[in-house]
């Protein structure tokens, strides 16, 4: 089988970088390589900014209501290949079929909430804010974006910008994760086939040159972004030295409280989800579930017997609950912690790190594990995995839930299980994640609400979609003016 080598989209052709260096792309499910990405260069980076630059003046200029025009095209054409992209997207990234289908609905919810720039894009006007004086703010695009994109949501991530950077004026220069770039290659195959203006949006695979090319770059006016922490919180000082906008979407460590007045049974499909659907690897995943008083035994019990059901093997398989890891090497590092919970004295009641299957033995693949008896100084309850690890950490009261919750320097979510509205109204109130589920194990908000944690889940002032992303990529221009 010829291997295909993922090329980059510059100026509206498909154009292969000069690039030596080569990595390659996995099936996580069999373990075969499917494809082989170049690591582009600067000077990679360089075509597609100048690309996007010289295609600036003329698609700003074009109106609002016919930028979205072009939305409402994509939206079309992403629907006849709805279940193409999600396949693409399963086969690279190992998540389940109908994981990467929600991802794909996602996408284009995106999409669709760009489409009503003629609206969100609106300034407003006072007369007379002194004698004969009136004041008006209009927003106005700013010139070239760029999007630097992570492995786990290779199909939704890139889409919490790409529309909204356009359908405002911009041009735009995407990084896909060179882990799994096949995703967008595909959905860049679409775009091309829609008659988007050569330029307005172009595409650099490659690694960590291509990221501090456009960190770099003087033509790029401002850059999002979303993964690790470390990662973000460069990216965030280094658009800091170069004055570029920026917003730097961090890591999480979510914690999931369930109180004794919950609804178990009703909790536990939703449970099982956050915890592990993706495989864990979700910036709103649960990471640390923590049973509050006696809800412990009857909790855990379940939640185990619920784990230990899933079927785990190929995303392609309709019946699979669970994938493979994304990488083998990433299957490794979350073993890793694993063996750092065992060293540090949690109790295993769940071990997934012997799962293999039989169809794939090649595969990523781990089995859902759990931790019991987790304190919260422990690795396993400070640090990211993102993997299939449960830390279990019980608290007395609400009081130790939200201690634990804002000790943890992250701030990306944070869920509670309860029939108590007085007990929500506090935990809402007192814990610092900016994002709150209510008997809802993954606080995904939709794309018209803001996406975005805070502390060190989120570096930058505004967050993705919702109304904010329109105020991110325009400036907000105020103009004073009287007549003699």
């Amino acid at each position: 089988m010829t291997i295909p080598v993922i090329r980059n989209y510059i100026n509206g052709e498909w154009v292969t970088s000069q690039s030596t260096v080569v990595g390659d792309v996995w099936n996580p499910a069999t373990g075969e390589k499917i494809a082989r990405v170049p690591y582009g260069t600067k000077e990679d980076v360089g075509r597609a900014v100048e690309a996007a630059a010289n295609a600036y003046p003329e698609w700003r200029k074009t109106p609002p209501l016919s930028r979205a025009r072009y939305l409402f095209r994509l939206k079309e054409a992403f629907e006849e290949q709805f279940e193409e992209i999600a396949r693409v997207l399963t086969t690279e990234q190992g998540k389940a079929i109908d994981e990467s289908r929600g991802e794909v609905r996602r996408m284009i919810e995106n999409v669709e909430h760009a489409t009503g720039v003629t609206t969100m894009m609106t300034g407003y006007c006072l007369e007379d804010i002194a004698k004969g004086v009136d004041c008006s703010l209009q927003r106005q695009p700013m010139g070239v974006f760029a999007a630097i994109a992570p492995y786990n949501f290779p199909g939704m991530v890139p889409w919490w910008f790409l529309p909204y950077a356009i359908v405002t004026g911009n041009t735009f220069v995407l990084k896909p994760s060179e882990q799994v770039p096949m995703t967008q290659q595909k959905v860049f195959e679409i775009i091309d086939e829609i008659g988007l203006p050569e330029g307005v949006v172009n595409t650099v695979n490659g690694s960590r040159d291509v990221v501090n090319a456009i960190l770099d770059h003087p033509g790029i006016a401002g850059v999002s972004f979303v993964g690790s922490t470390p990662t973000a919180r460069y990216i965030y000082e280094r658009c800091g030295a170069t004055g570029k906008r920026v917003q730097a979407l961090g890591g999480a460590k979510n914690i999931v409280a369930v109180t004794p007045d919950a609804n178990i049974d009703a909790a536990m499909p939703s449970l099982i989800t956050s915890f592990f659907g993706c495989s864990g690897q979700r910036c709103l995943s649960g990471s640390v579930l923590v049973p509050v008083g006696d809800v412990a035994g009857e909790l855990i019990e379940k939640f185990v017997q619920s784990a230990k059901a899933m079927k785990i093997g190929s995303g392609l398989d309709e019946a699979t609950s669970m994938g493979p890891v994304v990488s083998r090497a990433h299957r490794e590092r979350v073993l890793g912690y694993i063996e750092k919970g065992i060293s540090e004295g949690a109790e295993m009641i769940l071990d997934g790190r012997n799962y293999s299957n039989p169809d794939f033995p090649e595969g990523f693949f781990l089995g859902p594990t759990i931790f019991d008896h987790v304190t919260p100084e422990m690795t396993i309850a400070k640090e990211e995995i993102f993997g299939p690890v449960v830390s279990i950490v019980r608290a007395k009261n609400l009081d130790e839930v939200i201690d634990i919750i804002n000790t943890r320097g992250f701030a990306n979510a944070a869920c509670i299980y309860t029939q108590n509205g007085a007990t929500v109204r506090e935990f809402k109130y007192r814990v610092k994640p900016a994002m709150i589920g209510v008997n809802i194990g993954i606080a995904a908000p939709m794309s018209f609400f803001p996406f975005g944690g805070s502390g060190d889940s989120m570096f930058g002032d505004l967050k993705g979609h919702g109304r904010e992303i329109f105020q991110f990529f325009t400036n907000a221009k105020v103009v004073i003016e009287r007549y003699f």
